[in-house]
């Protein structure tokens, strides 16, 4: 069992630690405090061939694989969240299932474009009614003609308003379960779409995150992604992978916190070593030496289950328990490692503006989106007692 890099993902890490390090990282703190779309980011990670990291060389994307994608994600993570999960929901459930389950057209007209960072991707399921449970949505999609016409409301959607391409899932069959649910590929200009309210929230800032309305929209039949009733599967294919993209966010956000923990505590050992260090100080300080062990274990141990989710992906094995797992404990582990790391800065890392206060506020939504820690723990259930 070789735990190494292989050569090529080793490389591909170097080459985008350094954009991540060298620009991300200096507008983090920026894009976080004004709540600002980090587009240069942005811009510099399409340049790099960053937004087609998935997307076979033929359809001009760099033709790597969900190691790599998980590796890319951690690394952007580590400079700056927000712009981490930009590329990741653009990457991972706004861009693949048109490249699992489109058609040779729809992959001709829409990769090359998603790949080159012309287009963003976004995924639209959640709705005010429907958030765990997907299944239960309420958007339909009505027959007409020779195409669809689809009207309702998505809710909680990354890259609103700036992606140029919605995956969206809506209700073509009468069944009111998965069955009766059909994906599209739904164009940001086409008539009828609009942006609802764009939400603030506690972290992520510089993600934009909203409602996505629909009314009276005109699809054509070209633009519908797999068969009739063929949606809740694409969709629940498409969060597995996506759980690889969170699991990569989680470890760069935690390792961004070992990392500044440790200067920290160095800088300070630095100061104590130029006079005397009375008990108290010592017993502090080791027990910061303590915590910032037990905080870099975590973050290799999730490390290890995340690139373990990527590798069987990229093998083309089941990885649904393995994504759920790595999901669950990388999420989990990112909100401790912050909350330890904010411990170990104090009044320091509690200064609003901190990169310690953000890592904890980024890292809180982790353990929420693309299905709750709780939602994974009944994923993990299911397949084991599937198991034979």
């Amino acid at each position: 069992m070789d735990l190494e890099l292989a050569p090529e993902h080793a490389s591909f890490r170097d080459s985008v630690r350094e954009l991540a390090q060298g620009v991300v990282r200096p507008l983090a703190a920026e894009v976080d405090r004004d709540h600002r779309f980090p587009a240069e980011a942005i811009k510099a990670a399409a340049e790099s061939g960053l937004m087609g990291v998935l997307i076979p060389r033929e359809y001009g994307g760099a033709g790597m694989d969900a190691l790599a994608f998980a590796i890319c994600i951690e690394e952007l993570a580590q400079a700056c969240a927000a712009t981490a999960v930009i590329v990741d929901v653009h990457t991972s459930v706004g861009t693949e299932p048109i490249l699992l389950f489109g058609d040779e057209d729809q992959k001709r007209k829409w990769l090359p474009q998603l790949a080159s960072g012309q287009l963003l991707g976004a995924f639209a399921l959640t709705e005010p009614a429907s958030g765990s449970d997907a299944a239960a949505l309420k958007m339909t999609a009505r027959r007409n003609g020779s195409g669809y016409v689809l009207n309702g409301t998505k809710v909680f959607i990354t890259n609103i308003g700036r992606a140029g391409l919605y995956v969206v899932f809506a209700r073509t069959g009468p069944d009111e379960k998965a069955a009766g649910i059909t994906a599209f590929l739904v164009p940001a200009d086409a008539d009828g779409v609009r942006i609802g309210q764009v939400f603030g929230k506690m972290g992520l800032n510089g993600s934009p995150t909203g409602e996505l309305v629909l009314e009276d929209v005109n699809i054509p039949e070209s633009h519908r992604l797999g068969r009739e009733g063929h949606g809740f599967t694409i969709a629940m294919r498409a969060l597995d992978s996506g759980r690889i993209g969170i699991s990569g966010q989680a470890l760069g956000i935690a390792q961004a916190a070992i990392d500044e923990a440790r200067t920290l505590m160095r800088e300070r050992g630095h100061e104590n070593s130029k006079g005397d260090v009375d008990v108290l100080d010592r017993l502090a300080g080791q027990g910061d030496d303590f915590s910032l062990a037990d905080m870099a274990t975590r973050v290799e141990s999730a490390r290890l289950l995340a690139y373990r989710a990527a590798w069987l992906c990229s093998q083309g094995k089941p990885f649904t328990r393995e994504a759920s797992m790595s999901k669950l404990h990388c999420t989990d582990t990112a909100m401790q490692v912050a909350l330890d790391a904010l411990q170990i800065a104090g009044h320091e890392g509690a200064v609003a503006g901190s990169p310690f206060e953000r890592h904890v506020r980024d890292a809180k939504a982790l353990q929420i989106y693309e299905g709750s820690n709780q939602v994974q723990r009944i994923v993990i259930a299911r397949e084991l007692l599937k198991a034979g």
